[in-house]
């Protein structure tokens, strides 16, 4: 087998397909509507092949090289959750992930990926979804599996599940497992943020970060019509405040020299997390730049898939497709 080859969808800030580069795949094609996006995808990899489109506007027969390729993988936005009460970003999330099976009809790649929330693979309110889904990928000769991960269990300090759908062609279905956990124990959010809560000469980090010992709560996007960034719903906010961590907004900077810690006194004296650190927690790179102003700085990382997750999915998926056992390694 050569180079195993992808296209992305609703790219976002690039975790899907760094994870998938890291698993040795190579991308022909990223595809995202956001212009910020699309400038974080060009600034960290200008070799990519990055077009600002929309998916409901793509047409494959304009780029051809999206054709033959072996995976087409869609990270789609997180718009739904159990926690948004109005609903009006659903209908175009439907949207998207129909366009997505749409689009395999066009492109017939080996496999199929497609992430979203928790509720994708199980929940009742996407149900028609994956009947619409299993019936016209069937119908292509793919067969499927549906499944939730944890990103906690793959080295990401969140507890986040995602709802993942992986459709592989018939003759290699069989061999397709959905990864498994690469770490024992979750890496907290004091592990990970130590080092950069602590990098202008902060005091207290050290005892901030041994209250921060468990994984982040889900970092949400949230749309484009809210307002401004805050790392999630009520339950999430409450959760943060237990590390002493201040969630109704996103910081600016790292606490300096003579912060005052101390979350008894209320917000103003708990530390928050800049959108650098928000990405730490995704488990993007330190080198990763997300382009654009806070807000939607903080949008596209909360959107993302933390790359080792992609990672992990890319290697389960390039198993099946080789038919190579050590394709699936941990690490």
């Amino acid at each position: 087998m050569g180079v195993l080859t992808f296209v992305d969808v609703c790219s976002g800030a690039g975790g899907l397909a760094l994870g998938l580069e890291q698993a040795g795949f190579e991308s022909r094609l990223l595809l995202d509507d956001d212009e910020g996006a699309v400038r974080t995808l060009r600034t960290n990899r200008p070799q990519w092949n990055v077009l600002q489109a929309d998916l409901l506007d793509f047409d494959p027969s304009e780029h051809p090289v999206s054709y033959d390729v072996d995976l087409l993988a869609a990270g789609l936005p997180r718009v739904k959750s159990s926690a948004t009460v109005e609903r009006t970003d659903s209908g175009s999330e439907e949207r998207l992930l129909e366009a997505t099976v749409y689009l395999v009809h066009a492109i017939r790649p080996r496999a199929v990926l497609i992430e979203n929330v928790p509720g994708l693979a199980h929940s009742d309110e996407y149900q028609q979804f994956r009947d619409f889904a299993r019936a016209e990928l069937a119908h292509l000769g793919y067969e499927f599996s549906w499944f939730v991960v944890n990103a906690a269990d793959f080295g990401v300090p969140q507890n986040r599940k995602q709802g993942v759908l992986v459709a592989v062609e018939r003759q290699q279905a069989k061999a397709f497992q959905p990864p498994a956990p690469t770490v024992q124990q979750p890496t907290t959010v004091g592990t990970a943020l130590g080092p950069s809560m602590a990098s202008r000469g902060w005091q207290d980090a050290a005892r901030w970060a041994a209250q921060a010992d468990q994984p982040a709560p889900t970092l949400v996007g949230g749309s484009k019509n809210r307002g401004g960034a805050d790392l999630g719903p009520t339950g999430a906010k409450r959760k943060w405040e237990t590390m002493g961590v201040n969630g109704h907004t996103v910081g600016d900077e790292i606490p300096s020299a003579d912060f005052v810690w101390d979350p008894e006194l209320g917000r103003d004296n708990m530390v928050k997390i800049t959108s650098a650190q928000a990405a730490l927690l995704q488990g993007f790179p330190e080198t990763w730049e997300i382009a654009g102003l806070k807000t939607a700085r903080y949008r596209q990382i909360g959107h993302a898939t933390p790359p080792p997750v992609g990672r992990a999915l890319g290697r389960a998926i390039a198993k099946a497709l080789n038919g190579d056992p050590a394709a699936s390694g941990a690490g």
